[in-house]
């Protein structure tokens, strides 16, 4: 259920930036996102056709707190924002961009939070739109990924789950209960206790990253990982080959990106940085937008900014390029 408790829209004024005209050709994202308040509320009713997108923020960073990391990532959804509202728009006519709020985390109850943040997803996806989630720490992907299964249930349709990260995100949760790095452990364990196979791509993989548990852990739940070399030494055989197999094998994909797989230099603002992760040049776009143009995503997020860290805006102008691009995918002009 969606409550006050968790749930606030986004504050008047939010949304600004750069005025040039008023003219299509001149407009920027704050000048067409439409906020909306899913408490007082629904979604904009889209024609058969019509596209829309619904950006919702999470802000919550108490999974990257049990994960031993550093915190302030509860403070990412609106760091993007910041960039996103000087964006131009290039979207098509009659495309629309709405601004759900946020879900947050209150008094350390991020289950709670998780909980909401399915819900919303679930409504925004029955809606009609594509919901694009700005994190907030990566606790996201276990609330988010929740959310469209619940939804494709009534579809009978097979989701797989695809992660640009650096680590596993799979760890048996511990003393204090899931955090940002065991949601795919919880999402396979489900699968497990359902009788269903678990679908899950990582992509971007260090193994100074993770332990040889966590490459168990992957192997046991029958996860497929691409590793960051093939980044590094451009092996597009080998990570397009990952992908397409990965692609027909589901129907509905949700797809993720924790900010902390890029290289430090261009992702300082993250809790764990990495100094030889990918870099965000062609042959990674050529991979994002090869998995958006499957037509098969039904949600996807950016993860784990933390502005507290962040330098010159660095990794905030990344997330939300990285944003642009899932836009411009959707519902951009030819």
């Amino acid at each position: 259920m969606i409550t006050n408790e968790f749930y606030h829209p986004t504050a008047a004024g939010t949304w600004a930036g750069r005025t040039d005209g008023a003219s299509p050709d001149l407009l920027r994202w704050h000048q067409v996102v439409q906020p909306v308040d899913l408490l007082k509320a629904s979604l904009p009713k889209l024609n058969p056709g019509q596209k829309g997108v619904a950006l919702l923020g999470f802000a919550c960073d108490e999974g990257v707190r049990r994960n031993k990391g550093r915190v302030g990532a509860k403070d990412g959804p609106a760091a993007i924002r910041a960039v996103l509202g000087n964006l131009p728009v290039h979207i098509t006519e009659g495309a629309v961009l709405v601004d759900a709020g946020d879900v947050a985390c209150l008094d350390g109850r991020m289950e709670n939070a998780q909980e909401v943040l399915s819900e919303v997803v679930k409504s925004i996806l029955i809606a009609g739109y594509l919901p694009v989630l700005l994190g907030g720490g990566h606790e996201i992907a276990y609330g988010h990924a929740r959310g469209i299964r619940e939804y494709s249930k009534h579809k009978l349709a097979k989701v797989g789950y695809i992660n640009f990260d650096a680590h596993f995100d799979n760890r048996v949760p511990g003393a204090e209960g899931p955090s940002s790095g065991t949601s795919f452990f919880q999402l396979a364990q489900e699968a497990k206790l359902a009788g269903e196979p678990f679908h899950y791509l990582a992509l971007g993989i260090q193994k100074l990253g993770n332990t040889r548990q966590l490459f168990n852990i992957a192997g046991e739940s029958g996860a497929t990982y691409v590793g960051a070399d093939a980044f590094h030494l451009n092996d597009k055989d080998t990570l397009f080959a990952a992908i397409q197999h990965f692609l027909s094998q589901v129907d509905y994909v949700y797809l993720t990106t924790c900010l902390d797989v890029f290289a430090a230099p261009y992702a300082p603002g993250v809790s764990a940085t990495a100094y030889n992760g990918i870099v965000p040049n062609g042959l990674f776009l050529e991979s994002f937008r090869a998995i958006l143009a499957s037509g098969k995503v039904k949600g996807t997020d950016i993860a784990e900014l933390n502005p507290a860290l962040d330098f010159d805006n660095r990794t905030a102008k990344l997330a939300a390029a990285l944003v642009f691009e899932i836009v411009m995918s959707y519902c951009g002009e030819d």
